[in-house]
């Protein structure tokens, strides 16, 4: 019984497998192809060889992608929405789409309607919904829309409107339209959560066609007896068919994956992870075995949304930046970067363009490429300048995510990392493995399956026990239902956040349960 995870990114897609024990016995990296199949099926067929493994034996295979992230940075392969908000007449100031990008909404479909419906912050009617009104938009949408994003006032609190509106769009438009309901994907604040639901129902058909692709390579290569996953943006995974339901759960997954695997190899619960790749840092923090969550607003593709995403931070240093000797004859690192293509330009593989892996080359950090080359082509006082900008740019950062003053461990993996000098002000230990440039494949292969719930309780209408017992009740079906085994499931966080100027006791509950696959 052997896993199999592959991590689709801008430039390599990575793909390792490990045994029972959760050892890897295999990993390589190929160049990411427009077609993720085909991308999926080179990694795969190269992991295979150097495995030396029938494909038959494998019964887990892990997808981590930016697939859904790139499609709504880029615009493309989206879904028609229709945007029925459940608000009429509170929210009628503020329409749906309200500060999004023209050309996102144009899209999208732009086909919104606001009908009648909403709760009180206690949970309380608000306005009844009217069944005929939302049939008669629904039947003028027919044809027209693709997915279909539904969303309530306060239905974090609430959720009964969502899901009668959400029967009544299936009934109407087919039980194959993808029905995306607010309540079951962002936290509060109506237009972050509307943007959020939004987004999940626009990415229908792309991860539809991620799944397919990665079902299909696999079978095309014999791995005929898997159970598909894809990563989750908080560490975690989730089956292929609960993905289906909510795609928005994979933007952010890449730092969260290599998060993941700089927790399994350092074999550490708590550090901040520094991912270098060709173009940019990612620093994410590891907090008791996963990553950190951020608790702002996360913009994607230029809109504000406030489903779960990463704490992370990025900078424009990668092995494949560009070195520049300025006039004053200071040196700058980045953020420009040669790319994929440093194979052919970085002076170490026989280019003329000077990157920071010359820079680690001709330092003896590292000995890929031709260092005589480097050596000769390098001065190495420009070389010791670009270093201590590297130094200094990473210790930046770091600083950035700590929560206090105290020296911090780090994690260093990624293919960059060899740019990284170990000893960084403001550091206790640097901690770096020969398997760090796989790190991503790594945690997508060895994470767990989680359940999530955010939902306000009224602790004076339901005391905290039986809203706590509640919510981990919740956490724990939608983890069963994203493929965990019942009996491995765990309890790894609960947060409470009363909610401000409310004064019937509504406090915003987070729970978090995670279990092994089944």
């Amino acid at each position: 019984m052997y896993r199999l995870g592959i991590d689709v990114g801008g430039t390599n897609t990575d793909a390792i497998i490990l045994n029972d024990r959760l050892q890897v016995i295999a990993s390589v990296k190929a160049h990411t192809t427009q077609n993720i199949e085909s991308g999926i099926f080179n990694a795969l067929t190269k992991v295979l060889q150097l495995a030396h493994i029938s494909p038959s034996e494998i019964t887990q295979a892990m997808l981590g992608t930016t697939q859904c992230t790139n499609a709504i940075v880029e615009r493309k392969h989206l879904a028609k929405v229709g945007v029925l908000r459940v608000g009429y007449p509170a929210t009628a100031s503020v329409p749906p789409y309200t500060a999004w990008p023209e050309d996102m909404v144009e899209s999208l479909g732009g086909y919104t309607a606001i009908v009648d419906g909403g709760f009180e912050t206690d949970g309380r009617v608000l306005n009844e919904i009217d069944k005929k009104q939302i049939i008669d938009i629904l039947g003028d949408w027919k044809g027209k829309v693709e997915s279909v994003a539904i969303v309530g006032v306060f239905s974090s609190v609430n959720d009964e409107q969502e899901e009668v509106v959400g029967k009544l769009a299936k009934q109407m438009l087919g039980e194959d339209i993808p029905v995306s309901l607010s309540s079951k994907i962002g936290s509060l604040g109506l237009i972050e959560r509307e943007n959020a639901t939004i987004l999940n129902a626009s990415l229908s058909k792309v991860i539809q066609n991620t799944v397919d692709g990665f079902k299909k390579a696999l079978e095309n290569e014999g791995v005929v007896n898997a159970r598909l996953y894809l990563c989750q943006n908080d560490g975690t995974l989730m089956s292929s068919e609960f993905a289906r339901r909510y795609p928005i759960l994979t933007i952010g997954s890449g730092p969260t994956n290599s998060i993941r695997g700089a927790a399994y190899l350092a074999e550490i619960r708590n550090a901040i992870v520094v991912d270098v790749g060709g173009t940019t840092t990612d620093l994410g923090v590891l907090q008791n075995g996963f990553p950190r969550e951020s608790s702002l607003a996360i913009e994607v593709g230029g809109i504000t949304t406030n489903f779960r995403m990463p704490d992370v931070i990025s900078i424009g240093l990668g092995g494949g930046s560009i070195v520049t000797v300025n006039d004053d004859g200071s040196v700058s690192v980045g953020p420009k970067s040669v790319g994929y293509k440093i194979v052919e330009e970085a002076i170490t593989f026989g280019g003329d363009t000077l990157t920071a892996t010359d820079v680690a080359v001709r330092l003896g950090m590292s000995t890929v490429g031709n260092p005589e080359r480097v050596s000769q082509k390098v001065d190495l006082g420009v070389a010791e300048k670009a270093l201590a900008e590297i130094k200094r740019m990473v210790e930046d950062a770091v600083d950035k995510m700590k929560t206090n003053a105290n020296d911090a461990a780090i994690v260093l993996v990624g293919g960059g990392s060899i740019i990284v000098p170990e000893k960084l002000a403001g550091v206790s230990k640097a901690v770096k493995d020969e398997l760090g440039s796989v790190a991503n494949a790594i945690g997508a292969s060895i994470a767990q399956i989680s359940g999530q719930i955010e939902q306000i309780y009224v602790y004076s209408e339901q005391n905290r026990e039986e809203s706590l017992n509640d919510a981990q009740r919740q956490a724990a079906d939608l983890a069963e239902e994203a493929g965990a085994d019942t009996n491995t499931l765990e309890l790894v966080e609960v947060e409470e956040i009363p909610i401000a100027y409310n004064a019937d006791g509504s406090t915003k509950v987070r729970v978090k349960i995670v279990g092994d696959l089944l």
